[in-house]
Protein backbone atom coordinates (compact mmCIF):
# COMPACT_ATOMS: atom_id res chain seq x y z
CA UNK A 1 0.00 0.00 0.00
CA UNK A 2 1.44 3.61 -0.76
CA UNK A 3 2.78 5.27 2.01
CA UNK A 4 3.50 9.16 2.29
CA UNK A 5 6.40 9.27 3.80
CA UNK A 6 9.50 11.52 3.56
CA UNK A 7 11.74 10.92 0.39
CA UNK A 8 14.97 8.53 2.03
CA UNK A 9 18.00 9.08 0.43
CA UNK A 10 21.70 7.65 1.18
CA UNK A 11 23.95 9.42 3.85
CA UNK A 12 26.42 10.09 1.53
CA UNK A 13 24.35 11.92 -0.64
CA UNK A 14 22.22 15.17 -1.30
CA UNK A 15 18.61 14.15 -0.72
CA UNK A 16 16.60 14.84 -4.60
CA UNK A 17 14.32 17.13 -4.42
CA UNK A 18 10.94 16.84 -5.84
CA UNK A 19 9.49 19.03 -8.50
CA UNK A 20 7.71 20.84 -5.45
CA UNK A 21 10.48 21.57 -3.60
CA UNK A 22 12.58 23.16 -5.85
CA UNK A 23 9.77 25.49 -6.83
CA UNK A 24 9.40 26.69 -3.30
CA UNK A 25 12.92 27.53 -3.33
CA UNK A 26 12.93 29.11 -6.81
CA UNK A 27 9.71 31.00 -5.66
CA UNK A 28 10.33 31.35 -2.00
CA UNK A 29 9.44 35.20 -2.36
CA UNK A 30 5.83 35.08 -3.62
CA UNK A 31 2.66 35.07 -1.51
CA UNK A 32 0.02 35.97 -3.44
CA UNK A 33 -1.48 32.47 -5.00
CA UNK A 34 -2.62 33.63 -8.25
CA UNK A 35 1.07 34.70 -8.38
CA UNK A 36 2.28 31.50 -7.54
CA UNK A 37 -0.31 29.95 -9.82
CA UNK A 38 1.08 32.43 -12.72
CA UNK A 39 4.67 31.82 -12.21
CA UNK A 40 3.94 27.97 -12.12
CA UNK A 41 2.35 28.37 -15.57
CA UNK A 42 5.17 29.87 -16.92
CA UNK A 43 8.30 28.12 -15.07
CA UNK A 44 6.90 24.55 -14.94
CA UNK A 45 8.27 22.06 -17.23
CA UNK A 46 5.89 21.29 -20.69
CA UNK A 47 3.88 17.81 -19.91
CA UNK A 48 4.87 17.56 -24.18
CA UNK A 49 8.17 17.30 -25.81
CA UNK A 50 8.51 20.32 -28.25
CA UNK A 51 10.77 18.13 -29.88
CA UNK A 52 9.29 14.66 -30.22
CA UNK A 53 9.10 13.18 -34.29
CA UNK A 54 4.94 12.66 -33.10
CA UNK A 55 4.20 16.38 -32.87
CA UNK A 56 5.74 17.27 -36.31
CA UNK A 57 6.94 20.73 -34.53
CA UNK A 58 3.16 21.98 -33.66
CA UNK A 59 3.94 21.96 -29.51
CA UNK A 60 4.97 25.63 -28.52
CA UNK A 61 7.33 26.17 -25.26
CA UNK A 62 7.48 29.72 -23.64
CA UNK A 63 11.75 28.39 -22.85
CA UNK A 64 13.51 29.33 -20.15
CA UNK A 65 12.26 32.60 -18.22
CA UNK A 66 14.30 35.82 -18.33
CA UNK A 67 15.20 37.88 -15.61
CA UNK A 68 13.37 40.30 -16.47
CA UNK A 69 10.06 37.96 -16.69
CA UNK A 70 11.40 36.29 -12.76
CA UNK A 71 11.57 40.65 -11.84
CA UNK A 72 8.39 41.24 -12.87
CA UNK A 73 6.75 38.12 -11.47
CA UNK A 74 8.15 39.21 -7.91
CA UNK A 75 7.15 42.99 -8.32
CA UNK A 76 3.59 41.71 -9.02
CA UNK A 77 3.58 39.84 -6.35
CA UNK A 78 3.60 42.80 -4.12
CA UNK A 79 0.97 44.88 -6.06
CA UNK A 80 -1.18 42.07 -7.74
CA UNK A 81 -4.47 44.28 -8.13
CA UNK A 82 -4.41 44.39 -12.06
CA UNK A 83 -4.43 40.74 -12.19
CA UNK A 84 -7.02 40.38 -9.53
CA UNK A 85 -9.21 42.70 -11.73
CA UNK A 86 -8.88 40.13 -14.75
CA UNK A 87 -9.48 37.19 -12.88
CA UNK A 88 -12.37 38.64 -10.89
CA UNK A 89 -14.21 39.39 -13.98
CA UNK A 90 -16.74 36.79 -15.26
CA UNK A 91 -15.71 34.67 -12.47
CA UNK A 92 -15.61 30.74 -13.23
CA UNK A 93 -14.97 27.66 -11.63
CA UNK A 94 -13.32 26.21 -14.48
CA UNK A 95 -9.98 25.52 -14.17
CA UNK A 96 -9.10 25.84 -17.93
CA UNK A 97 -11.30 29.12 -18.06
CA UNK A 98 -8.83 30.28 -14.65
CA UNK A 99 -5.26 28.98 -16.32
CA UNK A 100 -6.30 30.98 -20.07
CA UNK A 101 -6.72 34.48 -17.93
CA UNK A 102 -3.44 34.05 -16.06
CA UNK A 103 -1.99 33.03 -19.58
CA UNK A 104 -4.06 36.46 -21.04
CA UNK A 105 -2.91 38.33 -18.50
CA UNK A 106 0.92 37.45 -18.83
CA UNK A 107 0.69 37.96 -22.50
CA UNK A 108 -0.95 40.62 -22.37
CA UNK A 109 2.08 42.62 -20.00
CA UNK A 110 4.73 41.28 -21.83
CA UNK A 111 3.11 42.86 -25.45
CA UNK A 112 3.06 39.10 -27.19
CA UNK A 113 -1.16 38.97 -27.27
CA UNK A 114 -2.54 39.90 -30.45
CA UNK A 115 -6.09 38.77 -29.63
CA UNK A 116 -7.36 35.90 -27.81
CA UNK A 117 -10.68 33.78 -27.53
CA UNK A 118 -11.88 34.69 -31.39
CA UNK A 119 -14.62 32.73 -32.14
CA UNK A 120 -14.83 31.78 -35.79
CA UNK A 121 -18.27 31.36 -37.11
CA UNK A 122 -20.02 30.13 -40.42
CA UNK A 123 -22.90 32.29 -40.30
CA UNK A 124 -25.32 33.72 -37.09
CA UNK A 125 -25.58 29.92 -35.61
CA UNK A 126 -22.88 28.04 -36.94
CA UNK A 127 -19.91 28.18 -34.55
CA UNK A 128 -17.00 26.38 -36.84
CA UNK A 129 -14.14 26.80 -33.30
CA UNK A 130 -12.01 29.21 -31.47
CA UNK A 131 -8.95 30.91 -31.20
CA UNK A 132 -7.56 30.13 -27.81
CA UNK A 133 -4.52 33.10 -28.27
CA UNK A 134 -2.83 34.64 -31.35
CA UNK A 135 0.45 35.74 -30.57
CA UNK A 136 3.33 37.83 -32.15
CA UNK A 137 5.66 35.39 -34.36
CA UNK A 138 9.25 36.57 -33.23
CA UNK A 139 10.54 34.89 -36.26
CA UNK A 140 8.11 36.55 -39.39
CA UNK A 141 5.37 38.82 -39.55
CA UNK A 142 2.08 37.18 -38.66
CA UNK A 143 0.36 35.67 -35.63
CA UNK A 144 1.27 32.18 -33.85
CA UNK A 145 -2.01 30.15 -33.16
CA UNK A 146 -1.57 28.77 -29.71
CA UNK A 147 -4.26 25.71 -28.77
CA UNK A 148 -3.64 26.54 -24.98
CA UNK A 149 -4.37 23.48 -22.05
CA UNK A 150 -3.38 22.27 -19.00
CA UNK A 151 -4.33 18.89 -17.69
CA UNK A 152 -4.59 16.49 -15.40
CA UNK A 153 -4.02 12.89 -16.07
CA UNK A 154 -3.90 9.35 -14.45
CA UNK A 155 -2.04 6.53 -15.65
CA UNK A 156 -4.49 3.15 -15.68
CA UNK A 157 -1.96 1.20 -17.02
CA UNK A 158 0.75 -1.62 -16.24
CA UNK A 159 4.50 -1.39 -17.48
CA UNK A 160 3.79 -2.91 -20.87
CA UNK A 161 1.01 -1.33 -21.76
CA UNK A 162 1.66 2.32 -21.73
CA UNK A 163 -0.34 4.24 -24.23
CA UNK A 164 -1.73 8.15 -23.99
CA UNK A 165 -5.18 6.65 -24.29
CA UNK A 166 -3.94 5.16 -20.75
CA UNK A 167 -3.97 8.63 -19.06
CA UNK A 168 -7.29 9.19 -18.00
CA UNK A 169 -8.61 12.66 -16.68
CA UNK A 170 -10.11 11.64 -13.08
CA UNK A 171 -13.78 12.14 -14.16
CA UNK A 172 -12.99 9.66 -16.85
CA UNK A 173 -14.66 12.00 -19.56
CA UNK A 174 -11.11 12.52 -21.47
CA UNK A 175 -7.83 11.01 -22.18
CA UNK A 176 -4.73 12.28 -23.04
CA UNK A 177 -4.87 10.43 -26.75
CA UNK A 178 -8.19 12.16 -27.11
CA UNK A 179 -7.14 15.31 -26.36
CA UNK A 180 -4.54 15.67 -28.80
CA UNK A 181 -5.56 14.13 -31.21
CA UNK A 182 -8.59 16.79 -30.95
CA UNK A 183 -6.30 19.49 -30.51
CA UNK A 184 -3.63 18.32 -33.27
CA UNK A 185 -6.42 16.92 -36.09
CA UNK A 186 -9.08 19.63 -35.66
CA UNK A 187 -7.84 22.59 -33.15
CA UNK A 188 -4.79 23.29 -34.65
CA UNK A 189 -6.19 23.42 -38.39
CA UNK A 190 -9.31 26.32 -37.88
CA UNK A 191 -6.84 29.00 -39.65
CA UNK A 192 -7.26 26.43 -42.51
CA UNK A 193 -11.51 27.02 -42.58
CA UNK A 194 -12.44 29.66 -45.17
CA UNK A 195 -14.22 31.33 -42.85
CA UNK A 196 -11.28 31.55 -40.47
CA UNK A 197 -10.18 34.64 -42.54
CA UNK A 198 -12.38 37.36 -41.80
CA UNK A 199 -11.82 37.21 -38.22
CA UNK A 200 -7.89 37.15 -38.37
CA UNK A 201 -6.38 40.69 -37.52
CA UNK A 202 -3.34 39.22 -39.01
CA UNK A 203 -2.29 36.23 -40.86
CA UNK A 204 -1.47 32.92 -39.37
CA UNK A 205 1.60 31.67 -39.88
CA UNK A 206 2.04 28.70 -37.64
CA UNK A 207 -0.09 26.92 -35.22
CA UNK A 208 0.70 25.13 -32.16
CA UNK A 209 -0.28 23.52 -29.14
CA UNK A 210 1.03 24.95 -25.29
CA UNK A 211 0.53 22.30 -22.81
CA UNK A 212 1.11 22.28 -19.18
CA UNK A 213 0.58 20.26 -16.28
CA UNK A 214 0.56 16.84 -14.33
CA UNK A 215 0.47 13.02 -14.27
CA UNK A 216 -0.43 10.93 -11.71
CA UNK A 217 0.76 7.43 -11.64
CA UNK A 218 -0.12 4.04 -9.33
CA UNK A 219 1.56 1.88 -6.99
CA UNK A 220 5.61 1.18 -8.11
CA UNK A 221 4.59 3.69 -11.32
CA UNK A 222 5.59 6.97 -9.79
CA UNK A 223 9.10 6.55 -11.88
CA UNK A 224 8.64 4.90 -14.53
CA UNK A 225 10.23 5.85 -17.61
CA UNK A 226 7.70 6.33 -20.71
CA UNK A 227 7.87 5.22 -24.08
CA UNK A 228 9.81 8.38 -25.96
CA UNK A 229 6.82 7.72 -28.89
CA UNK A 230 4.59 9.04 -26.45
CA UNK A 231 5.74 12.75 -27.14
CA UNK A 232 5.55 13.65 -23.30
CA UNK A 233 8.49 15.37 -21.82
CA UNK A 234 11.22 13.50 -19.54
CA UNK A 235 10.52 16.23 -17.29
CA UNK A 236 6.98 16.88 -16.94
CA UNK A 237 5.05 17.27 -13.28
CA UNK A 238 4.22 13.98 -11.70
CA UNK A 239 2.33 12.95 -9.07
CA UNK A 240 0.57 9.72 -7.56
CA UNK A 241 -2.96 8.17 -7.44
CA UNK A 242 -4.31 5.09 -4.97
CA UNK A 243 -7.92 4.10 -3.92
CA UNK A 244 -8.46 6.01 0.05
CA UNK A 245 -8.96 2.56 1.27
CA UNK A 246 -5.06 1.38 0.00
CA UNK A 247 -3.28 4.96 1.66
CA UNK A 248 -1.71 4.82 4.66
CA UNK A 249 -1.06 8.22 6.44
CA UNK A 250 1.38 9.48 8.72
CA UNK A 251 0.96 11.02 12.62
CA UNK A 252 3.95 12.96 11.44
CA UNK A 253 2.57 14.46 8.19
CA UNK A 254 0.21 17.40 7.37
CA UNK A 255 -1.94 17.49 4.43
CA UNK A 256 -4.13 19.72 2.07
CA UNK A 257 -7.66 19.31 -0.01
CA UNK A 258 -6.73 20.79 -2.63
CA UNK A 259 -9.75 22.68 -4.40
CA UNK A 260 -9.94 22.59 -8.55
CA UNK A 261 -8.97 25.85 -8.38
CA UNK A 262 -5.60 25.15 -6.63
CA UNK A 263 -4.39 22.57 -8.99
CA UNK A 264 -1.72 23.87 -10.82
CA UNK A 265 1.05 25.51 -8.40
CA UNK A 266 2.39 23.59 -5.81
CA UNK A 267 0.84 24.27 -2.23
CA UNK A 268 1.78 26.83 0.51
CA UNK A 269 -0.56 27.07 3.42
CA UNK A 270 -0.76 28.40 6.93
CA UNK A 271 -0.35 25.29 9.30
CA UNK A 272 -3.39 25.41 10.83
CA UNK A 273 -4.95 25.38 7.49
CA UNK A 274 -4.18 21.90 7.47
CA UNK A 275 -5.10 18.49 8.18
CA UNK A 276 -3.39 15.41 10.37
CA UNK A 277 -3.78 11.83 8.64
CA UNK A 278 -6.63 11.23 10.68
CA UNK A 279 -8.56 14.34 9.85
CA UNK A 280 -7.81 14.33 6.11
CA UNK A 281 -9.50 10.03 5.92
CA UNK A 282 -12.62 11.52 7.15
CA UNK A 283 -12.50 14.77 4.75
CA UNK A 284 -12.09 12.56 1.76
CA UNK A 285 -14.73 10.00 2.98
CA UNK A 286 -17.45 12.61 3.19
CA UNK A 287 -16.42 14.43 -0.08
CA UNK A 288 -17.08 10.93 -1.57
CA UNK A 289 -20.20 10.21 0.06
CA UNK A 290 -21.56 13.87 -1.92
CA UNK A 291 -19.57 13.03 -5.11
CA UNK A 292 -17.44 10.17 -6.54
CA UNK A 293 -15.52 12.66 -8.13
CA UNK A 294 -11.08 11.41 -7.12
CA UNK A 295 -9.88 14.10 -4.79
CA UNK A 296 -6.73 15.53 -5.02
CA UNK A 297 -4.50 16.13 -2.08
CA UNK A 298 -1.14 17.62 -0.75
CA UNK A 299 1.68 16.00 0.97
CA UNK A 300 3.05 19.52 2.80
CA UNK A 301 6.16 20.05 5.10
CA UNK A 302 6.16 22.07 7.24
CA UNK A 303 8.90 25.36 7.94
CA UNK A 304 11.37 25.89 10.60
CA UNK A 305 8.56 28.35 12.65
CA UNK A 306 6.23 25.70 12.42
CA UNK A 307 3.67 28.40 10.69
CA UNK A 308 4.01 27.42 7.19
CA UNK A 309 3.21 24.23 5.36
CA UNK A 310 4.19 23.68 1.49
CA UNK A 311 3.33 20.74 -0.93
CA UNK A 312 6.39 18.33 -0.96
CA UNK A 313 3.80 15.65 -2.97
CA UNK A 314 0.88 15.32 -4.74
CA UNK A 315 -1.76 12.71 -5.46
CA UNK A 316 -5.57 11.97 -6.10
CA UNK A 317 -7.02 9.75 -4.00
CA UNK A 318 -10.10 7.85 -5.65
CA UNK A 319 -13.46 5.69 -4.98
CA UNK A 320 -12.16 1.82 -4.42
CA UNK A 321 -13.99 1.41 -7.94
CA UNK A 322 -12.32 4.05 -10.11
CA UNK A 323 -9.77 1.53 -11.26
CA UNK A 324 -12.03 -0.78 -12.59
CA UNK A 325 -14.46 1.99 -14.45
CA UNK A 326 -11.13 3.65 -15.58
CA UNK A 327 -9.65 -0.13 -17.41
CA UNK A 328 -13.29 -0.02 -19.11
CA UNK A 329 -12.41 3.61 -20.16
CA UNK A 330 -9.13 2.77 -21.67
CA UNK A 331 -10.39 -0.29 -23.24
CA UNK A 332 -13.19 1.62 -25.16
CA UNK A 333 -10.45 3.83 -26.36
CA UNK A 334 -8.40 1.02 -27.61
CA UNK A 335 -11.70 -0.86 -29.17
CA UNK A 336 -12.34 2.93 -31.29
CA UNK A 337 -8.58 2.82 -32.22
Amino acid sequence: MPTLQTDQTDTQTAPVLSFQQQFHRRWSSLRDPHVRALAWLLDAPDLLDAQAPRWNGRIASLGVLSEMDITWLQALDKNPRELYLLINAQPSARLGRYAEKLMTFYLQQTGRLIAHNVQVRNGPNDTIGEFDFLVRDPVQAGAVHWEFATKFYLLESHRDHMQADAFVGPNLADSLGAKMDKIMQQQLMLSAHPAAAQYLPQPVTRAQALVKGWLFYGETMEDVALPAALGISGQHCRGFWCELSALEVSDSERYLVLPRLEWLAPARAATDKTLSGAQLLEAVRLLFNETLAPVMIAVCDVDGDGEVALERRRGFLVPDDWRGKAAQRVQHAVVRI
